[in-house]
């Protein structure tokens, strides 16, 4: 049976988003707000790359209302659909509150329009009017050219007051589509995302969805951020052969910067459908392999401040954790972001 909200978009007034805090962005040399790649790259980087730098995975608007109903207009960038993940997660929105104890608890979603750009809706009504503060998470597979928050007419909405996530030093992750976030039901639901919350500290997701291949220019772009830990998530994407000639060159690019920041690499999970086919197997072991063999590399060479994360504990024991074999169901996410977040814990800046 579905619910129908009692508050219509017309009794909402609407400001642009644009006038709030961004979060999740790790640069500003941008001529568009919702992008997560500098300017600077549009000619350098492979367009597969710059293009889903549009992506807005990881970005978040911090505001605060005492209104009694949020609603949100949006115009998605490419109004994408994939068989395999939910509208919301691919280009709707997720709306948290941040509650006195500095947790956050989840609200609602802005579900898309289904074949349709542009969205207007409610997200939450009927609430006490008091003053609360809100995450809102934009898409994870799409982009967004515009967005605009709906308040009561006679509601405020104004800049948060609480300093969180902490954006000191955030953690800045790099890898590939389910980095990015495939295949989330909703935004809020992509590890990066848990461990933000959970952790109360800024996280850049630099997932580029079947591209996290070692490209330079993206480790220059993670170099010029002033991180407390750089998690490099690269192997489903990268090949032996990619691993075996960028992996430490893409490191030292990082390291030269910031010398004492410390960098985990992550193994290539052990997806569920590997029991089966052994193909798959073999691959995954292969890039594993050369993964650890280049990360010894660099341990024998006197390298500090770098750790390696094993697969086995990635996707937990229940064999339950994706969507097509490969990419993680919310399950899945919980079960990454609860692997990370004590080892995050131990060695964050």
């Amino acid at each position: 049976m579905l619910t129908t909200l009692s508050v219509s978009g017309a009794d909402l007034k609407y400001c642009d988003a644009a006038e709030f805090p961004l979060i999740g962005k790790g640069t500003t040399a941008t001529s568009i707000r919702y992008t997560r790649l500098p300017d600077s790259l549009e000619n350098i980087s492979r367009k597969a790359v710059w293009n889903l730098g549009r992506n807005t995975a990881g970005l978040a608007v911090r505001f605060a209302s005492n209104s009694t109903a949020i609603g949100a207009k949006w115009t998605s960038w490419l109004e994408r659909e994939m068989n395999h993940m939910t509208p919301t997660g691919i280009r709707g929105l997720d709306l948290y509150c941040l509650q006195q104890d500095g947790t956050w608890t989840f609200v609602n979603s802005g579900r898309p329009r289904v074949n349709k750009k542009s969205t207007e809706t409610v997200i939450i009504s009927d609430m006490i009017p008091e003053m609360r503060e809100y995450m809102l998470y934009l898409p994870l597979y799409d982009g967004v050219d515009s967005l605009y928050i709906g308040i009561d007419s006679t509601a405020v909405i104004e800049a948060p007051k609480a300093a969180l996530p902490v954006s000191r030093r955030p953690i800045v992750f790099y890898g590939t589509s389910i980095l990015q976030g495939g295949c989330a039901s909703r935004p809020g639901m992509a590890h990066t995302n848990i461990i933000e919350r959970k952790l109360n500290r800024e996280t850049i997701n630099l997932g580029f969805s079947g591209n996290g291949q070692l490209d330079y220019e993206i480790a220059e772009v993670m170099a010029a951020i002033d991180a407390g830990m750089y998690i490099l998530d690269f192997v489903p994407n990268a090949s032996v052969k990619q691993m075996d000639e960028q992996m430490e060159r893409f490191y030292r690019i990082i390291r030269a910067r910031r010398p004492e920041v410390p960098i985990l690499f992550i193994e290539d999970p052990l997806f569920p459908h590997m029991r089966f086919n052994k193909v798959v197997e073999r691959k995954v072991l292969e890039k594993n392999e050369a993964l650890r063999r280049n990360y010894d590399k660099l341990k024998q060479a006197g390298e500090k401040n770098i750790y390696y994360l094993k697969a086995d504990k990635i996707l937990g024991d229940d064999h339950e954790s994706t969507v097509d074999g490969n990419h993680f169901t919310d399950l899945g996410f919980a079960h990454y972001a609860d692997l990370l977040i004590p080892i995050i814990k131990k060695h964050l800046k």
